[in-house]
């Protein structure tokens, strides 16, 4: 799928610069082509309508300075008589060839116009007796507009080799987040797959041992007290997922309000000090009053419960876990520190990725490894942050909240 896109996205990058390359270079050698022609014709008109000598069938004594371009004059009397004049660019002596150039004019019925076979421009006019075709030679233009074509096509190749290369790193560095969402969802489906085979194949194991008559009733109520545990267990991890799909699509409802921070934490520590007194653990709160969020309160206290839980569990020597609040700034600070087994750097990274665990934690049988990446989610959705840091003993997970 990848590769897929990557094509379509050079695809369309390249058909972009083609466009824009034949528009551009397609106007300047339209520009230049009229620009050339239109100069080409007022030399040719200030030529053709300049005042003429008493005796019609004469040169001019003086040619205008202005004329640059290699033309020469025809002029013809009421008679039918020839005579041309335009210096030594072209050769007027061959009368026939006049005549044939004269020929061809007249059976065009535009007063300007191009003789492609030639490579002659025209302009006729009529002086009264005599009338007067002035013609310009269009090789230099016809060569320029080659040349300039020539250059285009090679300006335009390397162009493009180079927009070609611009737009295959690019496309790889576009993807990149596509790559980096593609991988983790597939990761994410592997191991969504893996969690839920495992107690899928506890409930039917204990189903069919269930059918199983060899086995004793009390052996029958254990299985069914099996399937009952596991069934719940399942029913949590797939809560779970729901809830992570519905903050990946921004569809879980987040209720914005004026929330009393301080409260919130305060009341959500209360039903784990009994959990954690049977653990032998104490759970200790240092928060400070009066601190407010705009968020919403239930999924902030999901977020709590989180980190709390979090703590009961993979606390491993009975020792105090504490809870703090603090205001900083323009934020608010929560952190939760327990005893533990000490993180590395690359593990308060990735201890919030969906479904990773610690080894420890993975044979424990208590956890999917999804709670700290809902937490991070809520509090994504609340423009906060998360994090993790271990140092001393104690790995602490903090969140900041804007105030």
């Amino acid at each position: 799928m990848l590769k897929r896109l990557r094509i379509k996205f050079i695809a369309v990058i390249m058909s972009i610069v083609t466009v824009l390359f034949i528009v551009i270079f397609g106007l300047v050698l339209h520009l230049t082509k009229q620009n050339m022609e239109r100069e080409s014709l007022q030399l040719m008109r200030g030529m053709a309508f300049r005042p003429m000598m008493s005796a019609p069938m004469h040169k001019p004594d003086k040619m205008p300075e202005n004329i640059r371009l290699p033309f020469f004059t025809v002029l013809i009397d009421e008679y039918g008589e020839i005579a041309a004049f335009g210096g030594d660019y072209f050769d007027l002596t061959d009368k026939e060839q006049l005549r044939d150039l004269v020929d061809a004019v007249n059976e065009r019925s535009k007063e300007t116009g191009v003789l492609s076979e030639y490579d002659l421009r025209y302009m006729k006019a009529d002086n009264g007796r005599i009338k007067t075709i002035v013609f310009a030679d269009i090789s230099s233009e016809k060569a320029m507009i080659n040349g300039l074509i020539r250059n285009s096509v090679i300006i335009g190749l390397i162009g493009y080799a180079v927009f070609f290369l611009i737009s295959l790193l690019l496309s790889k560095w576009v993807t990149k987040p596509v790559e980096k969402t593609w991988n983790e969802q597939k990761q994410f489906i592997a191991d969504a797959s893996h969690e839920l085979k495992t107690p899928l194949t506890v409930i039917m194991t204990n189903a069919e041992m269930m059918s199983d008559k060899s086995y004793s009733e009390n052996d029958r109520d254990g299985f069914t007290k099996n399937i009952l545990s596991t069934s719940k267990r399942m029913r949590g991890l797939v809560e779970s997922l729901l809830e992570l799909a519905r903050l990946d699509n921004n569809k879980a409802q987040i209720i914005l309000a004026d929330v009393d921070l301080s409260k919130l934490i305060n009341d959500s520590i209360l039903p784990f000090e009994p959990l954690f007194f049977e653990s032998g653990m104490e759970l200790a709160a240092d928060i400070d009053n009066g601190i407010n969020v705009d968020g919403d309160k239930e999924k902030l206290r999901q977020v709590v419960n989180i980190l709390l839980d979090n703590a009961l569990k993979y606390s491993d020597t009975a020792d105090k876990v504490v809870v703090k609040l603090r205001r900083q700034s323009s934020e608010s600070i929560l952190s939760v520190s327990s005893p533990g087994i000490a993180l590395t750097n690359e593990e308060c990274r990735n201890i919030f990725k969906r479904f990773y665990r610690m080894d420890k934690a993975r044979n424990d049988g208590q956890s999917y490894g999804l709670g700290l990446s809902i937490a991070d989610s809520i509090i994504k959705e609340h423009n906060g942050k998360i994090w993790a840091e271990s140092s001393g003993g104690y790995n602490a997970f903090f969140v900041s909240l804007p105030l």
